[in-house]
């Protein structure tokens, strides 16, 4: 297809409907700069690299912006290889063992993520239960009778 003013090649192609009727127009690029259709210059592009590092790097304390800090010593996992390069790129570990190996890196990463560096989710059940019996016996020897009996009933709730 032609441009509709010069005759080149038409590359910018734009449909108008207004009351129900179409209007196509077809230009060169040139005739479409000349007629601001398109931008002079193309816009911003984004920075993956740079996106990826901010995700990776901890923030600054109080300031919100990112913190300027050399790259950690690129260890890597004796058992599966993996390195802190491939685990930025990829976003995964490799094997269990990279949590102690690639700790540098890791740890201000999950303090940020977690807040905390320590696990606080839900507790296996027969450590829930053993908790329960010792809150128990407490109950028991403090001869606060009721706690006592709601945790045996919750006790057995569990262990049934």
């Amino acid at each position: 297809m032609k441009c509709q003013i010069c005759d080149n090649p038409a590359t910018v192609h734009l449909t108008d409907i207004v009351n129900k009727k179409k209007r196509e127009v077809h230009l060169c690029e040139g005739c479409a700069r000349e007629r601001n259709l398109i931008p002079e210059q193309p816009g911003p592009q984004i920075d993956l690299k740079a996106l990826l590092g901010l995700l990776t790097s901890p923030l600054a304390p109080g300031g919100g912006a990112a913190e300027p800090r050399p790259e950690p010593v690129a260890t890597a996992c004796e058992i599966c290889g993996m390195t802190v390069a491939e685990f930025k790129a990829a976003g995964r570990l490799g094997c269990p063992h990279d949590y102690e190996s690639l700790r540098s890196t890791l740890e201000p990463l999950l303090e940020r993520i977690h807040r905390s560096m320590e696990h606080a989710g839900k507790a296996p059940r027969a450590v829930r239960v053993r908790d329960w019996k010792k809150q128990m016996q407490a109950a028991i020897a403090a001869e606060n009778y009721e706690e006592a009996a709601r945790l045996r009933d919750l006790i057995r709730r569990h262990e049934a």
